[in-house]
């Protein structure tokens, strides 16, 4: 007997051995096709614009220090619009990855539970009364309406029998979002004066953001996607339930506090920089998962890169639709997103992460 099963092991080993071969292909075809896909839309980024250039040009501004007025162009404004896309990008999926899995909601989003609208709140407020005009002067008001806002909703939402249920988030969040909308109307009401300072802002762009709001934004979202990363693990024991996450030795209260922290300054940096921006953490967390199955890290790296490729491409075709103008990518990624709420919405039986 003890032969038999030594000798149907062996004959197994081989065939186990190509499936894992053939998922490791798939991951490693994924990936690249997602590179690829992510470089060609970054040099679209770069060359399409109310003046569009050509692709020799685009290769010239990377290497000349003085060049053409297109080349200077393309480096003092292009290039610092295309790297914040792309970073701005991969923190909202991100995020939404990340606030999908701690609340065990599959329409949790930035947009939908009112952090955005937290730190939207904030930062208008603090442009109204505080004069603030600059992404340092206003990042730390967003982070604390993001924080406030993210503990204000399950506050809300954990309140009665049942608990944190996903459907309570959603209308708490909604909840939340209507009233802070209605208080940065009556600010913009109250101050007119200062309506030309964030009316581009509050609509979500990457428009006029130069090479210092880059490199200022990404120690906050660099800060986060640590805590993010920190927490993949203690979130895959997390997914049998708490009480066998603990057995495993894995901190429930500090990994629910870090991946609050991680969405915090993930989610409060990309509206100081850019505005509020809906739906691209709604959706892309998703497609990761169809994509690279339901572990933690591979689901937050697969979010991150889709993320990064949906608002890159939206921003392109704002750009390209409406030429010589453009359309802010906040109104593009609503126009994609409310479709896909829809849909999501109406799925009967909706896996969870």
């Amino acid at each position: 007997m003890g032969a038999v099963g030594v000798e149907h092991r062996e004959r197994a080993g081989p065939s186990e051995a190509r499936q894992v071969g053939r998922g490791r292909g798939a991951t490693a075809l994924v990936v690249l096709v997602l590179l690829v896909t992510l470089l060609v839309v970054a040099l679209a980024s770069v060359a399409v614009g109310a003046r569009p250039v050509a692709a020799g040009t685009v290769l010239d501004a990377l290497f000349d220090p003085h060049g053409t007025p297109d080349e200077r162009l393309i480096r003092e404004s292009r290039l610092p619009r295309t790297g914040l896309g792309l970073v701005a990008g991969a923190a909202l999926g991100l995020a939404g990855a990340l606030m999908q899995s701690l609340t065990r909601n599959p329409l949790a989003d930035p947009g939908i539970l009112g952090v955005n609208a937290g730190a939207s709140a904030a930062v208008v407020v603090a442009i109204g009364f505080a004069g603030l005009q600059t992404f340092t002067g206003y990042v730390w008001f967003a982070l604390i309406g993001a924080a406030a806002v993210a503990g204000l909703v399950h506050l809300l939402g954990a309140a009665g029998p049942g608990g944190a249920t996903p459907t309570r988030l959603v209308l708490a969040g909604m909840a939340v979002a209507a009233a802070l909308t209605a208080l940065t109307s009556a600010v913009l009401l109250i101050r007119p004066d200062v309506f030309d300072a964030f009316r581009f802002w509050t609509v979500g762009s990457l428009a006029g953001r130069d090479a210092t709001v880059l490199w200022q934004v990404l120690p906050f979202l660099g800060a986060g996607a640590l805590l993010a990363a920190a927490v993949t693990r203690p979130l895959d024991a997390m997914a049998i339930g708490e009480d066998g996450a603990a057995a495993l030795g894995a901190r429930v209260g500090m990994t629910r506090l870090s991946g609050a922290l991680a969405v915090t300054l993930l989610c409060g940096a990309v509206t100081a920089a850019v505005g509020p921006i809906a739906f691209v953490g709604l959706a892309v967390p998703h497609l990761a998962r169809a994509l690279g199955g339901f572990a933690h890290a591979r689901t937050f790296g697969y979010s991150a890169a889709l993320g990064a490729l949906l608002l890159l491409s939206a921003d392109v075709l704002g750009r390209w639709s409406a030429r010589p103008a453009e359309l802010e990518v906040g109104i593009v990624t609503a126009f994609l997103g409310a479709p896909a709420l829809m849909i999501l919405s109406r799925r009967a039986r909706l896996r969870r992460p």
